[in-house]
């Protein structure tokens, strides 16, 4: 594991099975950690509203909401019960709604901010974005970031070779100890692979997420 060919064999098989996308294509993630876009409001709400539904549910079936969402969204704009109608989680669809009512300052807040960090930082500030949803909202808007989620402490572990980290992986409280496991495992896969953190960041989520790797511990 932890190899240059380990890696191309995980991004072409994900290619393989048509699996390659996360918001945005791996193809899309990769350019847009290249060359960073600017997103108008609406698209940055939308993408606010991707993450946020995101939480605790299958790429698949987060897509299909985020549609379904969208779509409502742009027709008759925030109208909580109509879209509560589509997706009962009443926390969810307030946050969805305040980001679309306020798409403009949050948009124009975001962008400007001067550095990444303080990107990351203010994302964090805004309804229903946390510390990990904050990193994978700011990686699909072109910051080269990672979003340590479970499967990515627990691949950052195995990679450190520290059985005792084991008991300190946490998805709500992510310690310095697994964050550094992580950092050193994508600063070697930076180096052997070429690419950016946060694109090898998302190939591996999604190779835990269809079952190509297994790091359960």
């Amino acid at each position: 594991m932890f190899t240059k060919e380990w890696f191309y064999d995980l991004e072409n098989e994900i290619r393989a099975r048509g699996a390659d996308s996360d918001a945005q294509s791996f193809d899309e993630i990769r350019e847009m950690l290249a060359r960073p876009r600017r997103f108008t409001p609406n698209q940055f709400a939308d993408m606010c509203a991707y993450v946020i539904l995101a939480g605790g549910f299958s790429q698949r079936a987060a897509k299909k909401i985020h549609a379904r969402i969208t779509e409502c969204i742009h027709a008759h704009g925030a109208n909580f019960d109509e879209l509560f109608a589509i997706f009962h989680n009443k926390n969810k669809i307030n946050a969805i709604c305040k980001h679309w009512e306020n798409r403009d300052a949050y948009c124009n807040g975001y962008y400007a901010c001067d550095c990444d960090t303080a990107r990351i930082a203010y994302l964090q500030k805004l309804p229903h974005v946390g510390k990990i949803t904050a990193n994978h909202l700011a990686r699909n808007l072109g910051v080269d970031v990672v979003k340590y989620d479970i499967w990515i402490q627990r691949l950052g572990v195995l990679y450190s070779g520290k059985s005792e980290l084991y008991d300190k992986i946490d998805n709500g409280d992510l310690c310095d100890e697994i964050k550094n496991a992580c950092d050193d495992m994508f600063q070697h896969l930076v180096h052997v692979t070429g690419f950016p953190r946060g694109y090898i960041d998302v190939v591996l989520w999604k190779a835990c997420q269809i079952g190509l790797i297994k790091p359960n511990l």
